[in-house]
């Protein structure tokens, strides 16, 4: 076989392989923007969540305090 087409050969698949990295990396990334899009998401949901939570624990204890409140008066 003649050693020019047996380059031409290994650089073509060089090239295809160099193809595909990139495009693979090309979907990684794209991936990785969605990922962090969804924790950011994700965080201000459990950010919200944890305010709710306290303004819930709040009130809790503010029933509690007014029933002992009562419960000593009667």
């Amino acid at each position: 076989m003649d050693p020019s087409i047996d380059a031409i050969a290994q650089l073509r698949a060089l090239a295809a392989r160099v193809e595909a990295l990139a495009e693979r990396c090309q979907r990684l990334t794209d991936e990785n923007r969605s990922l962090r899009q969804q924790q950011e998401q994700l965080f201000a949901e459990r950010a919200q969540l944890l305010n709710k939570n306290e303004q819930a624990r709040s009130r809790v204890e503010a029933m509690i305090a007014r029933l002992k409140s009562l419960e000593q008066h009667t």
